[in-house]
């Protein structure tokens, strides 16, 4: 196989993801017509037409979906041969590219991500931030770190870091409200929304042994970013649901206080997707284990009570 022959694979692959010329070329760096006369040289050598295009939009003939199909597994042996090789290196390697939640994919992954290519001089990485799940196959991302269920069954996960749910509020709020004994009485509460995802809008499921309550939450404020939810719940606007992460050190100061503490939440465990693979590469392996490593408790806070575990990071997210 040519050496370029995997190169305009890679682009082909490019630019049928990204549906755009124009869009391939910001990807690349090129002006729209470098792309346009790369495709065009593409398409004479092959003898075939890949794709149809007009004034606006772009799409795939039919031998262009066959050469899509193809160059995708070709790159994906080629990525399997190279990390196989790779992975009997005792010292990482290569390109890590990781996908993280926004803001603790700011404060926390990328701090970690930093020391971690410092220990390791000849890898190569790269974070992208966003708030929902990306598909890691099909933009050939190496692990994704997220809190919760698995977003993807052609996934495999490990879990880094169990993270309980609360529900709280300001000891202003709850002065003034007063303080729910059942999860019945929420609906009479203020309660501040955080718009995740598809999560069901302001539905909250609390457990007790093994009765499961469903409460539909009211409330005057509601915002998709978590920060912002946390700062009206300080305000003292209503009763929220977060992380023990994000609420550790505000329960520990006692500027927020749990309410319905003998009710149990779906927890927001932390956990490292990466696309299913026979061998992991050394490089995504030693990514994960320093993460354990680092947020994980360790003997001297493993089983206290509180928020101990959870505190002990603390310093990285108030940098």
């Amino acid at each position: 196989m040519k050496s370029d022959a995997t190169t305009e694979m890679a682009f082909f692959v490019l630019l049928a993801k990204l549906g755009s010329l124009s869009a391939t070329a910001r990807e690349l760096g090129i002006t729209p017509p470098a792309v346009s006369k790369r495709l065009q040289l593409m398409e004479q050598r092959l003898g075939v037409r890949l794709l149809n295009r007009s004034t606006r939009r772009i799409s795939l003939t039919g031998d262009g979906e066959s050469y899509l199909q193809q160059a995708r597994q070709i790159l994906d042996d080629i990525r399997a041969m190279e990390e196989s090789l790779a992975s009997g290196s005792a010292e990482p390697r290569g390109l890590l590219r990781v996908n993280a939640t926004l803001g603790f994919g700011r404060t926390v992954i990328a701090p970690l991500l930093s020391q971690f290519a410092l220990r390791h001089p000849q890898l190569e990485v790269q974070l992208q931030l966003t708030d929902s799940p990306i598909n890691l196959v099909e933009q050939a991302y190496d692990l994704g770190i997220r809190f919760g269920d698995l977003p993807d069954t052609r996934l495999s996960a490990r879990k880094i870091m169990s993270n309980r749910r609360f529900l709280c509020a300001s000891p202003a709020y709850l002065q003034a409200h007063g303080t729910p004994h059942t999860p019945d009485e929420l609906a009479q509460h203020r309660c501040i929304v955080h718009r995740q995802n598809d999560d069901a809008y302001g539905i909250w499921r609390l457990s007790k042994g093994r009765a499961t309550h469903t409460v539909k939450v009211r409330g005057t404020v509601a915002s998709n970013d978590g920060d912002v939810v946390l700062g009206w719940a300080l305000d003292g606007h209503g009763i929220l649901l977060r992380s023990e992460w994000d609420l550790a050190r505000y329960l520990d100061s006692g500027r927020l206080r749990v309410v319905l503490d003998d009710y149990a939440l779906a927890p927001a465990d932390l956990y490292a997707y990466y696309p299913s693979r026979h061998q992991l590469p050394a490089k995504v392996r030693a990514f994960i284990n320093f993460l354990i490593q680092q947020l994980q408790p360790d003997a001297a806070t493993a089983g206290k009570s509180g928020y101990t575990t959870i505190l002990r990071y603390g310093n990285i997210m108030k940098e």
